[in-house]
């Protein structure tokens, strides 16, 4: 097994059996380790460690590695997720003006950047399907950079359920008009060795991939990546003020390691795994599902409306075999795959699925979809504006100062500067997860 230049320093720290006088509090003490074995990596900066806010050593070169495997100008690790990555690249563009283009189902962590940043979202118009959004439209991006001609551009590629756009299109539009195209890459790190997809970094200015989502890599793990020379030292400045101060190098490992093992075996695994799904979705089609595919063989979407049974109810005959989707949508159930998902895990998964089939037909029909706020007021404003906090129904027709969504997939229904809907409020209420509205209750602009 070939070790690479993290995994094999923190292997030969561990094999030293040190005197721990260092940060963290654990020591890899041995009950600690017999709970938790990675903690025999789980270091801080020492003379040997290289240091994450000014690497040198052994970082450095895995991120110089890093970069020259998804052809980037330089790639930054990170260790908060692709929020951390969303964040630096706002940025490292808000001194280029004051607002940005995004989709309408941009991440949270998108909207709350502009927030924190101070920088206006101008909120691209997109069509819908079964409830579902659709990718954002390259004429739709012309009209709002023409409309706005000092934004650069911040959107989703690809989104939560595996969806994508013409890259080069939208790339050609940006850079008529002299502005930059970012995308929030969090669900796309495998795209950079799936032959059938065109990756975010072939067109791309800066880009986030969230590399736990799909990769061998530990949660948390993400890369910010430049293209763009004019940035990299500004992404730089960023990612130090975003980034943690106490990294943990296990997870830079697990990037590092990651990377590597799809540099040599994602072409391979992702084709075969591309052939098994496309077997599984044929099989679930013959037995009246429907499936949603949005381009990305790693997201399973299977609908259940044309079976009348209730996406519920299957969930719970599918927890007592043992298996988990990643979102219910009331609709779909949403199955996200992985470079390590094998054939035999797919067809248990089919299996099960089949079996499902087995319960009566019902009535079920799925929740009509939700139609977002219209906008009041800019979100700036909305959230500068004196505020409260209200119940969910108290709160339709009034301007919300925050944003509100359910989780996942962690897109707000309405954004703050927007009037809550009754259909989003009851959206709010029936929802297991959400964000804006803990406790029943979502922040608004008090009445004048």
């Amino acid at each position: 097994m070939k070790l690479f230049g993290m995994e094999k320093m923190l292997r030969a720290y561990a094999r030293r059996k040190p005197l721990r006088l260092h940060m963290p509090g654990h020591k890899a003490a041995r009950a600690f380790r017999r709970r938790f074995p990675v903690a025999a990596a789980d270091i801080t900066e020492l003379c040997f460690s290289d240091s994450l806010q000014q690497p040198e050593g052994v970082i450095a070169a895995a991120e110089r590695r890093v970069a020259e495997i998804l052809g980037a100008k330089k790639s930054f690790f990170l260790t908060d997720g692709s929020t951390c990555g969303v964040f630096s690249m706002l940025y490292a563009v808000k001194a280029r003006g004051g607002e940005v283009v995004v989709n309408r189902n941009a991440h949270q962590s998108v909207y709350n950047a502009c927030k924190v940043l101070g920088v206006e979202p101008v909120i691209l118009s997109q069509n819908t399907k079964d409830g579902i959004l659709l990718p954002p439209e390259p004429r739709e991006l012309e009209r709002a950079l023409a409309e706005h001609p000092a934004a650069d551009a911040l959107l989703t590629y690809p989104d939560y359920y595996g969806q994508t756009f013409d890259l080069s299109a939208m790339k050609k539009i940006c850079a008529a008009r002299g502005r930059l195209l970012l995308l929030d890459g969090a669900h796309g790190g495998h795209f950079r060795f799936y032959s059938a997809s065109v990756y975010a970094g072939e067109y791309a200015d800066i880009w986030v991939d969230g590399v736990h989502k799909t990769l061998p890599c530990l949660t948390q793990t993400a890369v910010l990546n430049v293209n763009d020379g004019a940035c990299i030292s500004v992404a730089a400045e960023a990612v130090k003020i975003f980034r943690t101060s106490s990294p943990s190098y296990p997870l830079m490992a697990s990037i590092e390691y990651g990377e590597e093992f799809m540099a040599k075996e994602g072409a391979r695994l992702l084709s075969s795994l591309e052939k098994s799904v496309s077997a599984c979705k044929r099989l679930l089609l013959a037995h009246g599902y429907g499936v949603f595919d949005g381009g990305d063989a790693l997201k399973l979407c299977v609908d259940f409306a044309p079976t009348g049974i209730s996406p519920f109810a299957a969930e719970e005959i599918l927890h007592k075999k043992g298996i988990y989707a990643e979102m219910n949508d009331g609709r779909r159930l949403l199955f996200l795959l992985g470079v390590s998902t094998t054939k035999r895990q797919l067809r248990r998964l089919t299996r099960a699925l089949i079996a499902v089939r087995k319960l009566p037909a019902g009535a079920y029909t799925p929740p009509p979809a939700v139609k977002t706020g219209v906008k009041a007021t800019s979100c700036s404003e909305a959230c500068a504006a004196e505020s409260e906090r209200v119940p969910l129904r108290d709160a339709v027709g009034r301007t919300l100062a925050e944003n509100v969504g359910l989780f996942p997939p962690c897109c707000p229904l309405c954004v703050a500067g927007e009037t809550m809907t009754e259909a989003v409020a009851e959206t709010l209420e029936k929802a297991q997860y959400s964000f804006g509205a803990e406790g029943g209750k979502v922040k608004v602009v008090k009445k004048g």
